[in-house]
């Protein structure tokens, strides 16, 4: 039970959030303190093993000081977190320091302190710090600063030192009162201390080239005005005909060149991290913090460039400001990405020209094999159809022979007989082109050709193919019908291999038929012209293509033929395709096989004749 309890009461322990306190000098506008803030609450968000609770309170400097504003800004402390106390406090700047350990006994004795942007000069004039006050001290770099500025500036002869009148900035005068003359060596220095504003901008205005001004800025002019110092600051760098340079990172933007600076932000930083370490344990003594902050030179280069300052002069290790950065700078890394994609591109592109030109090789070697290919197909088909070429060529030479014959009786009989002569040289002339006509057709069927593409008529190319079948259908006894569509239909492509088509289409038809009664022996060849395209249809009545069949009907070297090589069918697949068109294979109504071509129809205006 007392474990569990135990454990309870860790977990609430764990979820309550620590509150801290940071207690500012002045007001929260001043940017300084902005900056010590986000470092602060960045530190202890990343490293505190438990919730932080922030409140933030202002000494207002110098606006409000004296011993009754002490009391009762002691009496509004305590009162505000009596029932909240903080678990740590961090005093932000040399007032802040010093008005908690004045008055810590009466505000929160044991709760340990924090101290940042507490300048360490300060410190020393402050009696010795209890332990649990702790932190890392810094110092403003004004003779850093003031050095950087004649650096920069060899050839000028004038140092002007603007500072303002309230407490704080009467202490820094006197400090630069003592740290300038002799870094100014033989220059002219002039002090504008405890000035109004206006005169403050006016004398600026008027200075030329020859002089560089150094300023913290200030909190009050001598008409009582205040200020923030960076605003102060940045006034004096807009009217001012001279580069202005100055200590506090804060005044980078406003105008001024820059100087010798430490960072507020890494002031709450490091303020956050000292404190996640006391909220972890460790005894203030063992902490073991840097002697100092450090500074750092910064400049701002869009000052750089508006006072022609040699960029060599500035030290390598300076932290340079709103600065354009080159192209290679801004955009390297997309260069690089873009030289590679080129690069790449460039490699993939000439990897596809050189695939593409072994692709166009290899389809110019594919095509040649498929020409040879299908001009021996013709050739088998030719063969095939020997005798009935033979019967066709025959028949006109027979006739002729006998018209030649029945001439010469003639001529021997002698006696006038002229007209008898004409008719038989008609008849001789007339069956001599049949006899051509069936050579030229055969002579374009087994000729060897580049495929190429033309318009033609669908009706004249199967005509013609009617004709060669013909004597091949009579020779076995079937019935070949052609019908051809009712008005002209033009396809483009090669009349040869079209042709073919039809005539291994008819062959296979024919085969089909061939030992069944002869009622059954008829092959029907329709062409009809269907929307876009011309359908070729050869339809059979013979056994039919088994259902496992179809699939592999065009593929090479299947056949359904006990000694058939396959190729016929693949061919015919491969020239409808290459025009364009479609071939398949079904079983028609009347029983038997139907194959059907479709072709595109086109305008026979529209299509040049190209070779494939």
């Amino acid at each position: 039970m007392f474990a569990l309890w135990f454990v309870l009461v860790q977990a609430a322990l764990a979820a309550e959030p620590r509150n801290v306190l940071v207690l500012y000098s002045n007001n929260r506008l001043v940017p300084g303190n902005v900056a010590v803030d986000r470092g602060l609450r960045a530190a202890l968000a990343s490293t505190a093993d438990r919730p932080v609770q922030f409140f933030s309170e202002f000494l207002d400097r110098p606006e409000f000081s004296g011993a009754a504003y002490e009391e009762t800004m002691t009496s509004y402390l305590r009162d505000k977190y009596a029932a909240r106390p903080p678990d740590a406090i961090v005093a932000v700047n040399d007032d802040a320091v010093e008005f908690l350990a004045r008055n810590r006994d009466r505000l929160f004795r044991s709760v340990p302190i924090v101290h940042a942007s507490v300048s360490q000069s300060f410190l020393r004039g402050l009696p010795p710090l209890p332990g649990d006050i702790v932190g890392v001290p810094m110092e403003y770099d004004f003779a850093g600063t003031l050095a950087l500025a004649l650096r920069l500036h060899p050839g000028v002869t004038r140092i002007v030192v603007v500072t303002g009148a309230s407490t704080r900035d009467q202490g820094w005068e006197a400090r630069l009162r003592r740290e300038v003359p002799p870094l100014a060596g033989n220059r002219q220095v002039e002090f504008l201390a405890e000035a109004s504003t206006a005169d403050v901008l006016h004398r600026l205005g008027e200075l030329g080239d020859d002089a560089v001004v150094f300023t913290p800025g200030y909190f009050q002019d001598r008409d009582g005005r205040i200020f923030n110092p960076r605003d102060a600051a940045g006034m004096m760098a807009v009217a001012s005909k001279a580069p202005v340079y100055g200590p506090f990172d804060t005044f980078l933007g406003t105008g001024v060149v820059g100087g010798m600076m430490p960072s507020f932000e890494a002031m709450g930083r490091q303020a956050g991290t000292i404190v996640d370490r006391l909220f972890r344990g460790d005894a203030p003594a063992s902490l073991q913090l840097p002697a100092i902050m450090p500074t750092a030179l910064q400049v701002d280069w869009r000052q750089v460039r508006r006072w022609r300052i040699d960029n060599d002069a500035i030290p390598a290790d300076a932290i340079v400001h709103f600065r354009e950065p080159t192209f290679w700078e801004e955009y390297r890394h997309l260069a690089i990405l873009a030289a590679a994609i080129f690069l790449l591109q460039a490699m993939l592109i000439a990897s596809l020209l050189l695939e593409r030109r072994r692709r166009r090789s290899a389809e110019q070697a594919v095509q040649a094999q498929r020409t040879a290919l299908a001009h021996a197909s013709r050739l088998a088909v030719a063969g095939e159809l020997t005798a009935s070429i033979a019967h066709e060529i025959n028949q006109p030479l027979g006739a002729i022979q006998t018209s030649a014959d029945a001439a010469d009786m003639i001529l021997q009989a002698g006696g006038d007989r002229r007209e008898d002569l004409l008719r038989i040289v008609t008849r001789i002339r007339r069956d001599n082109l049949r006899a051509s006509d069936v050579i030229r057709r055969l002579r374009a069927l087994l000729a060897k050709h580049e495929p190429e593409r033309v318009p033609f008529d669908l009706n004249d190319a199967v005509g013609e193919v009617g004709t060669l079948l013909h004597a091949e259908a009579a020779r076995r006894r079937i019935t070949l019908d052609i019908v051809s569509a009712t008005a002209p239909t033009w396809v483009a492509g090669d009349r040869t291999q079209v042709q073919q088509v039809l005539l291994n289409l008819a062959l296979n038809a024919m085969d089909a038929v061939a030992d069944l009664p002869e009622d059954r022996r008829t092959i029907r060849v329709v062409v009809v012209r269907d929307v876009g395209d011309a359908v070729i249809t050869v339809r059979d009545r013979g056994h039919g293509i088994a259902p496992d069949d179809l699939p592999r009907l065009f593929d090479s070297f299947f056949s359904t033929k006990k000694h058939g090589m396959g190729l016929g069918l693949s061919i015919a697949r491969t020239i409808v395709e290459a025009h364009g068109g479609t071939i398949r294979a079904s079983h028609n109504a009347e029983g038997g096989a139907e194959f059907q071509v479709r072709l595109p129809a086109v305008d026979p205006q529209a299509v040049p004749a190209v070779s494939a």
